[in-house]
């Protein structure tokens, strides 16, 4: 590995989604937005749903990423999530009407399943969000 870089690798049940050698991590953790350089102090926490963004000189990659965990050593970044998706890897159609249909459940709280709701609704924005930072790039 490259001196002051780090390998950062998203794998989620389907396989490896990206493996590459970075200058920067930045990842939503169930406590707060976390930053990662090389020589980091170890960790490891969870993750929410949430954007994982990756720097590497100028370029900036953006992932939607939900749920799982984040193991952060000297040199590597390991992410393990329930689901990720590369920024241009996102429809952001389906995400929309996705976005749509959980706002309709959550107007009916009392008869589903609100924190599925609430959830879906979240994955929504995000990947949203990540296509429209996408876009203006």
């Amino acid at each position: 590995m490259a001196e002051g870089k780090l390998l950062l690798e998203i794998v989620t049940p389907q396989g490896l989604v990206f493996s590459e050698e970075v200058d920067e991590v930045t990842a939503t953790g169930s406590e707060g937005e976390f930053g990662v350089l090389p020589e980091h102090v170890p960790f490891i926490t969870t993750l929410k749903i949430g954007i994982l963004t990756c720097r590497k000189g100028s370029e900036t990659k953006f992932f939607f990423v939900s749920w799982g965990y984040a193991e952060v050593g000297h040199d590597k970044v390991m992410i393990l999530a329930d689901s990720a998706e590369r920024s241009e890897d996102i429809d952001v159609e389906r995400a929309r009407a996705a976005m749509k249909r959980a706002e309709e459940r959550m107007k009916k709280a009392e008869e589903i399943d609100f924190k599925r709701a609430e959830a879906a609704l979240e994955r929504a924005m995000t990947r949203t969000q990540i296509a429209e930072i996408r876009r203006m790039r």
